[in-house]
């Protein structure tokens, strides 16, 4: 398939894609994603890899649109296994400094 990234013509195919991205370590993901394979990278990372360009001379759009076209499973944002993580008020990190009260 014929794309454009960054302004420049690129022809991408499936089995491509994922031979470029074999023993490739996927980055933290902390916006938009890309599955490909069992592996969940970074679309940013996926555009430099495929690209050879810096991250900063495309836009994640456009290697969405790329990959989705492509058959790859994209998400926007973070990823659905991702779990928030809660920080405890002041008042729950003192009572846990303090620790718990003991019965004589």
């Amino acid at each position: 398939m014929r794309c454009v990234i960054a302004r420049f013509p690129f022809d991408l195919t499936k089995s491509g894609v994922l031979e470029s991205m074999k023993g490739i370590k996927p980055e933290q993901v902390i916006g938009e994603s890309v599955i490909i394979g069992r592996r969940t990278y970074p679309v940013k990372q996926v555009g430099q890899v495929l690209t050879r360009q810096d991250r900063r001379d495309f836009s994640a759009g456009e290697v969405l649109r790329a990959m989705t076209q492509l058959g790859f499973t994209c998400h926007a944002g973070l990823p659905r296994t991702a779990v928030a993580t809660r920080t405890p008020s002041p008042l729950q990190r003192a009572s846990a400094m303090l620790g718990t009260p003991v019965t004589a």
